[in-house]
């Protein structure tokens, strides 16, 4: 995957993504008042934000089919 692709629905689209979608289940079990996210630099704070984002966004578009076949589809 090339540097700078943050964009969950384009990453599992159009490249080799690895399913870290538990960390919604991970997120929503703990139900905490604040979160806050750090990690090292280019290790993927910003797809995972992103792809919260198209889990709890509610919108026009079905946006449930990108996560079929998922770890998080299978819970």
């Amino acid at each position: 995957m090339p540097i700078g692709i943050s964009e969950f629905i384009r990453a599992k689209s159009q490249y080799y993504y690895v399913d870290k979608t538990l960390f919604i289940k991970d997120f929503l079990d703990q139900k905490p008042l604040v979160s806050l996210f750090t990690r090292p630099r280019r290790f993927g704070k910003t797809l995972n934000m992103s792809m919260l984002r198209v889990f709890f966004e509610i919108s026009d578009e079905d946006t449930s089919r990108y996560f079929i076949n998922t770890n998080i589809w299978k819970c």
